[in-house]
Order: structure tokens, then C-alpha cells, then sequence
């Protein structure tokens, strides 16, 4: 007997991985290694597969040293963006960054999320973010907020502040809430 196919829309299971190609093949590849705590699972001189989970790679880089430098505002991929489990988390990461020279270019609060931007070697930028709703439901409500719809873009925030409070052990929703830090 046969199998029939869904006519459903399936969605994806899980972001499987995303390919960069680098200039810089052996810089960036050392900055996603230091940056998401990865290692390299596979590389040779074409190219380098790196993981930090249980995925065979998240990331692959391609050597490419003959390409153009990347000019920003092209068309292409804004960003990528990796979720912390906590602001605990985020901000521990941070730090560890901050100690190799790693510092975001913009940090800001989106209502869903706090976020990090940083750019890499390349100039691709990244996101790590902690979610700021534990629940669906919380969050579905502040997409439907008057708030949200006066800004859905978020509010800017300083890190050092951020931190300087997680640390004093201010609660972690006030934390979360936008414009905390001002």
C-alpha cells in the first residue's frame, strides 16, 4: 500500500545552519568560535563547518579571499540571531565578550526580546537576545499594546547599566521591561 503526502503547510522542525563567505576566512572563523563558544567539526583550506550544540554544524564559513568587501546596506541578509535561555545568560555572554574586545554596536530592547547586535570580521551582524515573555499569551498581548504599536522597533539601553543592576539583584521583570536601564 502507498503513502499519501500532507497537503498541509509543514513548517520547519529547526533552523538547521547558515553559510557566510569570508574574506577573512581564518579571522572570522575565530570570532564564531570565541563569540558562540563553537568549535570546528570539519575545515580545510575551501572551507570550515562549526557547531556549539548537538547539530553537526550550525555554521558554515567559505574561504573566499579574492571576494569584494562587503559595503553596508547592500541588499542580503540583515542579520542572524542567536536566543540565550536567560538574561542571565545574555549578559554573562556579554561580559566574556567584552573581556576579548567584543562589544555590541547597538543594544536595545524590542518589547519580545533584550538584544545584542554585533558585527563580525565580515561585517555580517549578529544578534544574541534573551526573550522577555515567558509565556505566549504575555506575549501576544504586548504585540496587540498601544505601546508596541507607538514603537514596534524598541528602546536603546546600555549594557553596563544593565548589567550593574542584574548584578545589584533588581528583579529580573523590571529588567526586562523597555526602558529600564534609562
Amino acid at each position: 500500500m502507498g503513502r499519501e503526502l500532507s497537503q498541509e503547510t509543514i513548517s520547519p522542525l529547526k533552523l538547521a545552519h547558515f553559510v557566510l563567505r569570508a574574506k577573512h576566512f581564518e579571522v572570522t572563523r575565530n570570532w564564531y568560535v570565541e563569540f558562540l563558544g563553537a568549535h570546528v567539526v570539519f575545515e580545510n583550506a575551501m572551507l570550515s563547518f562549526l557547531t556549539f550544540d548537538e547539530e553537526h554544524h550550525r555554521l558554515a564559513i567559505v574561504n573566499l579571499p579574492d571576494s569584494e568587501e562587503q559595503k553596508p546596506g547592500q541588499q542580503g541578509l540583515d542579520h542572524v540571531a542567536f536566543t540565550h535561555r536567560s538574561l542571565a545568560d545574555l549578559l554573562a555572554t556579554y561580559r566574556r565578550l567584552e573581556r576579548g574586545g567584543v562589544t555590541p554596536y547597538w543594544c536595545i530592547n524590542h518589547g519580545p526580546t533584550t538584544s545584542m547586535y554585533y558585527r563580525d570580521p565580515e561585517g555580517n551582524q549578529v544578534e544574541f537576545q534573551a526573550d522577555n515573555f515567558e509565556k505566549v499569551e504575555d506575549l501576544q498581548a504586548w504585540f496587540s499594546s498601544d505601546a508596541f504599536a507607538a514603537n514596534p522597533l524598541g528602546v536603546t539601553f546600555d549594557p553596563e547599566k544593565l548589567v550593574e543592576r542584574f548584578e545589584r539583584g533588581d528583579p529580573i521583570e523590571e529588567l526586562l521591561r523597555q526602558g529600564a536601564t534609562d
